[in-house]
């Protein structure tokens, strides 16, 4: 029910010109509760803590396209191509369905060269930072997006921290704090 809801949002928000198709790519990790449960791992930057991940996809100016969710020892990386498929298609303006984005920005975690090839076997011209360049070559100006949006999902305490024990109710209310962003940025627009 919340992909439905999500997407009529998005195709709202391409009618109005507010979608920018420029792609940027993240994740971020939501600790888990004591109680733990399915998609938690052991995460690399906490002590080894169970917890989980939160990996999204957003457009240009951090509208999310796609969310999914996975344990916290799980590299961004592994879940870049199923998002990059899980972006619905975006109604709104005229002539065909846009189906994929017009490029997709991410930062040096994701330079690999198969997904380089991957992204150009579907079209899309990858803008991903090189493992050896240094700090401040650009890529920042862009990705801005993308960490404004994990600020404005994990500003609600229940997808900071993660308190179910069951992995789908957490990815449900992760979808939901996806269609309020999306609602907040088409009652913005009126």
């Amino acid at each position: 029910m919340f992909t439905a809801v999500h997407e009529l949002l998005l195709d709202h928000l391409r009618a109005l010109d507010r979608l920018d198709l420029d792609v940027r790519r993240g994740g971020r990790l939501a600790r888990a509760g004591a109680q733990r449960g399915a998609q938690t791992g052991p995460s690399p930057v906490d002590r080894a803590r169970l917890g989980s991940q939160h990996h999204l996809i957003t457009e240009g100016n951090g509208i999310p396209l796609a969310v999914t969710l996975t344990g916290g020892n799980r590299h961004d990386s592994t879940q870049l191509i199923g998002l990059v498929e899980a972006i619905p298609p975006i109604r709104g303006k005229r002539g065909r369905l846009r189906r994929h984005p017009r490029w997709l920005h991410a930062d040096r975690g994701y330079d690999y060269d198969h997904h380089r090839q991957a992204l150009r076997d579907k079209g899309i011209p990858p803008r991903i930072a090189g493992k050896n360049t240094p700090h401040g070559s650009g890529l920042g100006k862009v990705r801005w997006g993308v960490e404004r949006t994990f600020a404005w999902l994990h500003h609600d305490k229940r997808l900071r921290t993660r308190y179910e024990r069951r992995a789908d109710i957490h990815l449900g209310l992760l979808q939901l704090g996806c269609v309020l962003i999306c609602y907040r940025q088409l009652t913005r627009s009126f």
